[in-house]
């Protein structure tokens, strides 16, 4: 974990929209969306399966299939990225922000060797030679923990496990030394003991090459091992931000509380369920009225069903989309989230 930094953000989201067409009219992936990232900081953005977190992150390299950029800005170092040229665009790609994407199987290419791969990514964007990018290769490789890294450039994705293809994923992203890694959910198909390790080893590098990361991610245990800030997402929605360690002590949205209730703790009986939360996130074409979570929410009253919260700025540069916290609002938060449902 960095250290945050206060100076001007490298990347800001502001009141992000992405659209996309389909057969059954258009959709709204991601409504609203606001957050920052500074320099050597990290961010991670969670949420369940279906909340936008990936289609944000697509957004900011203005890669999304089928997808636009409907409203709102993506910066960089104060520089709309939506308004770059595609040269512009490609020497921000991959040179200042690169990105580690969740499958590496399906990332990288079965016909080439991992080397070649490696190579390619240093040559588009350093002026560098075939031998030189090779052994630039071979030192990517060694720094990522990858046994034998010469042997290994000659490899081919299907001749590595998971956790030496997400290795290879990670010195393809390093090659050009970025300001912003964007990590999309870099441990998913990973076994827990590999996860651990290749979470480490993004710390360790992201430390050595003075680098942001934005973290995407399902899991609040790996956002508590890795994140100064956490973005929470539901339905496309931003429902919560903060500091990591306030978010994770005192959860200002019922999202949020339930998102750690499902998390085991040191202790827990193995033989008790985790706590779950019921239903599951609304589909796209298909959002109900009011506050998205009210019909997955224990603490929803009939007001929720209806009302549609405003993300609230709350004292300790936090913010949270809850009625809760109007202007106005009496109860102590911790009372009212007690109450809520009684």
């Amino acid at each position: 974990m960095s250290t945050t930094v206060t100076n001007p953000p490298l990347l800001q989201v502001e009141d992000l929209h992405v659209t996309f067409d389909t057969p059954e009219g258009t959709v709204e992936a991601v409504s609203g969306v606001s957050f920052s990232v500074g320099a050597q900081e990290t961010v991670a953005v969670v949420g369940e399966s279906g909340s936008g977190k990936t289609v944000t992150a697509l957004a900011v390299l203005q890669l999304l299939d089928g997808g636009r950029i409907s409203g709102g800005r993506v910066l960089w170092d104060g520089e709309d990225l939506a308004a770059l040229d595609r040269r512009a665009l490609r020497r921000v790609r991959g040179n200042e922000i690169a990105m580690i994407f969740q499958d590496p199987m399906t990332s990288l290419d079965p016909l080439y060797s991992v080397g070649h791969q490696i190579v390619e990514a240093l040559r588009l964007h350093r002026r560098i030679s075939k031998r030189d990018a090779r052994e630039r290769a071979a030192e990517l490789l060694e720094q990522v923990g990858m046994p034998d890294p010469r042997r290994r450039l000659a490899a081919y994705p299907h001749q590595l496990s998971g956790g030496q293809r997400q290795r290879v994923m990670i010195a393809i992203a390093l090659a050009c030394s970025p300001r912003l890694l964007i990590a999309d959910e870099p441990t998913t198909a990973l076994d827990v003991t590999i996860e651990a390790q290749i979470l480490e080893l993004l710390g360790d590098l992201q430390h050595e090459y003075r680098s942001a990361m934005l973290l995407v991610t399902h899991d609040m245990g790996v956002v508590a091992e890795t994140a100064d800030r956490v973005v929470v997402f539901y339905a496309g929605q931003v429902v919560e931000q903060g500091a990591t360690a306030d978010v994770l002590s005192d959860p200002q949205h019922p999202y949020t509380a339930a998102l750690l209730d499902a998390m085991p703790t040191p202790g827990t009986d193995r033989a008790q369920p985790l706590a779950a939360i019921p239903g599951a996130v609304p589909p796209l074409r298909a959002m109900p009225a009011g506050c998205r979570f009210h019909t997955r929410c224990a603490r929803a009253w009939d007001e929720c069903g209806h009302t549609e919260p405003l993300l609230h700025e709350l004292p300790g540069d936090r913010a949270a989309r809850c009625l809760l916290h109007r202007p106005g609002q009496e109860r102590p938060l911790r009372d009212a989230l007690t109450t809520k449902g009684a």
